[in-house]
């Protein structure tokens, strides 16, 4: 049972709306306007160090995990020096948004129209971004649905895993202070490099400084909160906290408690300096447990007592809200910052990494019932039973938890992607599916590709079949087209130019914020960083990875072109004048036809027919992408990892000739199509495995939904590990499920106030229902239910 502590602040994460603050907004511009003329590294951590000194210190009712990036518990903040101009468009109606809406009052609105935005007016990353673009890739990327990067020059790239094990936990920031400045006692100022080095390393003590600073204050306060307090069991709780928050993170912990301490200030940090999506947490089984073990010989806590400590960690990682546009929460529904924590999997050595902490991360999870942590476990064919049995029982408690991975895929992705063995043997997931590794600079999320609108500009001379407008190349008469290779070859030629325009506007995007927006703070959390004298931005990392282009649609655009092969050219059912006629009609009228095309094989279902579409286009994929260089000269990397985008990326593109309606939604990784897997879920991870993972590095995902009898026995969770087992032994990299009834999601839409804490799996990663539009809602209960294995 969870304690009376946890209960009461997870009912208040449960029933608490985001609240916008924008202290941290007007912190960074006023220190912004003391700094004008001072280099721009020196400037962004000076603005995070008077964040650090000045923002509000909160300690909420019953916490023993404090730190806070704002007055309101459920928060998010802004970050004009990113962008302003969409939180100036649409904030009057953020509590009115459909999707991941957020409380602002009139008196905050107006404060930052004359305080804030009036200074970072032509500063900002997207008016740059915007400025500079050009107008073809304006017209394809730009808020359309077929190619989206706004998150990466509306908000900070995030995506990274501070390093725990070498850095952080080792030296504490007082010790990283020491670094850098012996650091640059050795620099020499004759040399331009060095120069740019000392302004790096000043900027790492600023920041370290900072963070420091905020943790002190914290104890400030908490020694203040215990003077006052009269409830004895409380004052002492306070007391520790002050005690440790006067210690951590300057020095390195030395208990469980200081530890979780560490990794939440060190969050707080990461969420200060940029608002980032996926600051991942990484191994956290493999660098708590030696702290775990510790306290339990050493009796100075309980395993409830750990237990308490790991469910608290999961509350505070939910509190805060990404903040972000209307757009970007199409694709990234419900309140998700992707803060991924991975459990299980091999030791750097390749040893079973199972351990206690492994077990109760699980446990937490299915307890809190909170969509943050991501969590994710690693398996491999010799992991322990009981740890894919308590994996497939977190599975059947639905709450779309966890995300399950293949060991052994994963390292392979990253040994691919040139990762020394030891590295790749020691991955973490970043975000939603991405194979990672803690000393990596990366854009896990770079671009959204829509494979649909390819084929709808290859069957419509370029334009969009909903708007009229075109997009896409001019090319050849659809109706002219002879044989289904034409198709086909249109499709690719269609294809490569939405790739060549996502290339386009990411080599854009990392342009800038190697220039606008370096990274300080979480330069200061990589080993190599340090090592080097470079941020973040600049290759600091030991690994600096390409940024990964993200597939849409794969299954929709196989399907229906298949039905093309099958019905116009094979079977010649139909002819493509008659079959353009009907997609610019949106099937109204042709409900024969349109059965028919739902009758031609579907991917998902082990059909070779099918599946070889879908291979043949992940192939040409990776090709295509791998063959571009970004600014640093690594290589793009291409994915199929699952967010929200199938919703937006359906929202734009007209009837499909596989039977689709227009505006529906797409499909998502490498699942299939809603509602076409009508084989067996077996089946489906046949499809799905058929595609070569490995060279996806930036992931793959594939969701399902099992009827939640198939999963209720234990005798059914048992099937279902060996089924997962037997899905990785095909080289596939992930698996996913929900397993609530389609009944209880009915009820949850007509009743949401009953199912506040209702988790599902959306894609890559799980969050309240009840947080869903009713579009995302609906296409989630679309899935199919399968009842057999």
């Amino acid at each position: 049972m969870i304690t009376e502590r946890i209960e009461s602040l997870r009912q208040n994460y449960i029933n608490a709306k985001p609240v916008i603050s924008y202290q941290r907004a007007r912190i960074w511009t006023e220190s912004h306007k003391k700094t004008e003329g001072e280099s721009i590294p020196i400037r962004r951590a000076k603005a995070f160090r008077d964040t650090c000194q000045q923002i509000d210190v909160t300690i909420f009712d019953g916490e023993l995990i404090v730190g806070a990036i704002g007055e309101f518990r459920k928060c998010g903040i802004l970050t004009p020096e990113f962008s302003w101009n969409w939180v100036d468009r649409e904030m009057d109606n953020f509590d009115k948004r459909v999707q991941d809406p957020y409380v602002m009052t009139d008196e905050q609105r107006a404060f930052v129209r004359k305080n804030i935005f009036p200074y970072w007016k032509g500063k900002s990353l997207e008016e740059a971004f915007l400025a500079q673009l050009p107008k073809e890739t304006t017209k394809v990327a730009v808020d359309t649905g077929f190619v989206d990067n706004d998150s990466k020059w509306r908000q900070a790239v995030g995506e990274i895993t501070p390093d725990y094990q070498d850095v952080l936990f080792k030296k504490g920031f007082g010790g990283i202070i020491r670094q850098a400045k012996e650091n640059i006692s050795k620099l020499f100022l004759t040399s331009a490099e060095d120069m740019k080095k000392k302004d790096f390393y000043n900027s790492i003590i600023i920041t370290s400084q900072g963070i420091i600073t905020l943790a002190n204050r914290y104890s400030e306060k908490a020694r203040e909160m215990a003077d006052a307090e009269n409830d004895g069991v409380r004052k002492g709780e306070l007391l520790k906290i002050a005690e440790i928050c006067s210690s951590i993170p300057e020095k390195a912990p030395s208990t469980f408690y200081e530890a979780i301490q560490f990794v939440w200030f060190t969050q707080v940090g990461g969420i200060i300096s940029e608002n980032p999506l996926a600051l991942n947490i990484g191994r956290f089984d493999q660098f708590m447990y030696p702290y775990y073990k510790s306290d339990m010989d050493k009796g100075i806590m309980t395993k409830d007592q750990i237990q308490e400590l790991i469910e608290l960690l999961w509350i505070k990682l939910s509190e805060w809200v990404w903040t972000i546009s209307a757009n970007t929460a199409e694709f990234f529904a419900g309140y998700n910052q992707f803060q991924n924590l991975t459990v299980g999997g091999k030791t750097r050595e390749g040893k079973d990494a199972t351990n206690d902490l492994s077990y109760m991360c699980l446990k937490a999870t299915e307890r809190v019932k909170t969509h943050q942590p991501g969590l994710s476990v690693r398996i491999h064919q010799d992991c322990p039973g009981s740890f894919l049995d308590a994996v497939t029982y977190l599975v059947s408690k639905g709450t779309g938890f966890p995300a399950i991975h293949n060991d052994a895929a994963g390292y392979q992705m990253l040994i691919n992607a040139g990762y020394e063995p030891e590295d790749a043997r020691d991955w973490n997931n970043c975000g939603c599916v991405v194979p990672h590794f803690r000393k990596t600079g990366e854009w896990t999320s770079a671009v959204n590709i829509n494979f649909t609108a390819a084929l709808e500009f290859a069957l419509n001379r370029g334009k969009s079949r909903i708007t009229g407008e075109k997009i896409g190349l001019d090319e050849k008469n659809p109706m002219n087209f002879k044989s289904y290779e034409e198709v086909e070859k249109a499709f690719y030629k269609q294809f490569d130019n939405l790739i060549e325009h996502s290339i386009i506007a990411t080599l854009l995007a990392q342009k800038l914020h190697k220039e606008m927006v370096p990274r300080p703070f979480l330069s200061s959390c990589i080993e190599e960083c340090m090592i080097k004298g470079r941020d973040l931005v600049d290759t600091g990392a030991k690994y600096n990875i390409g940024p990964v282009l993200t597939g849409i649609g794969l299954a929709v655009t196989s399907n229906s072109l298949a039905v093309i092969k099958k019905l116009v050219f094979e079977d010649k059912v139909t002819t493509m004048e008659n079959l353009i006629k009907v997609l610019d009609a949106n099937w109204e009228g042709y409900e024969e036809l349109r059965q028919l095309a739902i009758a031609v094989p579907k991917y998902g279902n082990d059909i070779d027919y099918v599946d070889d579409i879908a291979i043949k286009m992940a192939n040409h994929y990776y090709k295509e992408g791998h063959r571009y260089k970004d600014i640093n000269g690594n290589n793009f990397i291409t994915a199929f990892m699952g967010i929200s985008n199938y919703l937006p990326a359906g929202k734009v593109i007209g009837a499909t000739s596989c039977g689709r309606k227009a505006r529906e939604p797409l499909s998502e990784g490498v699942s299939p199509f809603a509602g076409s897997d009508t084989s067996t879920p077996l089946a489906a991870m046949r499809s799905a495995a058929k595609i070569n993972q490995d060279v996806h590095s930036g992931g793959t995902l594939l969701n399902l939904r099992l009827n939640e009898d198939l999963v209720s026995t234990k005798r059914g969770q048992s099937n279902l590990g060996a089924m997962i087992q037997s899905f990785f032994s095909l080289g596939a990299f992930h698996v996913q499920f929900n397993t609530i009834s389609t009944e209880t999601l009915r009820k949850a839409q007509n009743n949401p106030e009953n199912y506040k804490d209702l988790l599902v799996r959306v894609a890559g990663y799980s969050t309240q229902f009840v947080n869903l539009s009713r579009a995302m809602q609906d296409a989630i209960i679309a899935r199919t239910a399968h009842e057999n294995y």
